[in-house]
């Protein structure tokens, strides 16, 4: 049987939405920047980022500048600088970026640098390593004119005094919205960031999937790219935001991706799982894509010069 009529004979019965999906077939959207953020905080990074791409930067220039703005403000506490502590009542951030060579870089247990984001691009262009963590990162930052600073503010060491005298269990859904920004640039180029100071109150030296290339976030600059917030040790288990990427290659679009990904894990709690995870993705066409799997999920569009924060709802109740 010739290899043609093999791929003809073989689509019957394929319930997959399409044909495998590949550059070869797919129009890059070209002269049409998109900029897909998390959560609120998304608006003010997708602002940031938007500049970048007006004065010309790259697409990983733009994720870094957008991810950069909620690690600087001391209100959001579940980013950098304000972030809510863990139990010792130390801030830890944890941070990673993926550019459109497919390069990536990422720090974890980082403490006292206000950009880990920052970091990480520093650990990716600067470093033959992929991840830095604890000290080793720190002394890392410094050694590149990072410089130290106390990120807990009054306000969330208020928060954490009152957390250890009560000593209550919090989930992750009440205190931890990550910030991940995706970016399209002019070229087709995608690029990713993704930053936290993760769940509140986390035993000392916990990680989430934010800081995991593949997991809190993945680059394929010839299919799309995808990133995570949510119950970051759910995300890491499924390698969500590589599995939302293989799955635009297979040929599904962006939401129906963050779903089936999202369905993944549902299925594995037996339809009801007590979390959230959301997903959000890029295809290399400029589709782009969405999804969570409880209550309700927030993320911030900047494309055609506006900027609006999109709402959508749970895939469980």
């Amino acid at each position: 049987m010739k290899r043609r009529d093999f791929f003809k004979t073989s689509a019957i019965g394929i319930t997959a939405p399409s044909i495998l999906m590949s550059s070869e077939y797919m129009k890059p959207n070209l002269n049409d920047p998109i900029i897909l953020s998390t959560w609120e905080h998304g608006l003010p990074a997708n602002e940031s980022a938007w500049k970048i791409l007006q004065n010309g930067g790259s697409a990983m220039d733009a994720a870094e500048a957008g991810a950069m703005v909620p690690e600087a403000d001391p209100e959001i506490t579940s980013v950098g600088f304000g972030g809510l502590p863990d139990e010792k009542g130390n801030v830890t951030l944890d941070a990673c970026v993926m550019d459109s060579y497919g390069n990536a870089g990422s720090v974890a247990f980082l403490q006292n640098i206000k950009h880990p984001v920052s970091v990480a691009r520093k650990v990716m262009e600067e470093s033959k390593h992929v991840m830095l963590v604890g000290e080793g990162a720190r002394q890392f930052a410094i050694s590149n004119g990072f410089e130290e600073m106390n990120l807990l503010t009054d306000e969330s060491r208020k928060a954490w005094k009152k957390w250890n005298q009560e000593k209550r269990d919090m989930t992750p859904h009440e205190t931890h919205d990550t910030i991940s920004v995706l970016v399209q640039d002019k070229n087709g180029d995608l690029a990713g960031a993704c930053t936290t100071s993760g769940w509140a109150y986390k035993l000392h030296g916990r990680v989430g999937d934010s800081p995991i290339i593949g997991a809190g976030l993945f680059v394929d600059n010839e299919i799309g790219c995808a990133a995570a917030t949510g119950l970051g040790e759910e995300v890491i288990k499924t390698t969500g935001s590589f599995l939302v990427v293989e799955l635009m290659r297979q040929g599904y679009d962006p939401t129906s991706a963050c779903r089936e990904a999202l369905n993944r894990v549902i299925a594995a709690h037996k339809g009801n799982p007590d979390f959230q995870i959301a997903y959000i993705a890029i295809r290399k066409d400029g589709e782009i894509g969405s999804a969570c799997i409880k209550w309700s999920f927030e993320y911030a569009l900047a494309r055609a010069g506006e900027n609006k924060l999109h709402k959508i709802k749970g895939l469980t109740k």
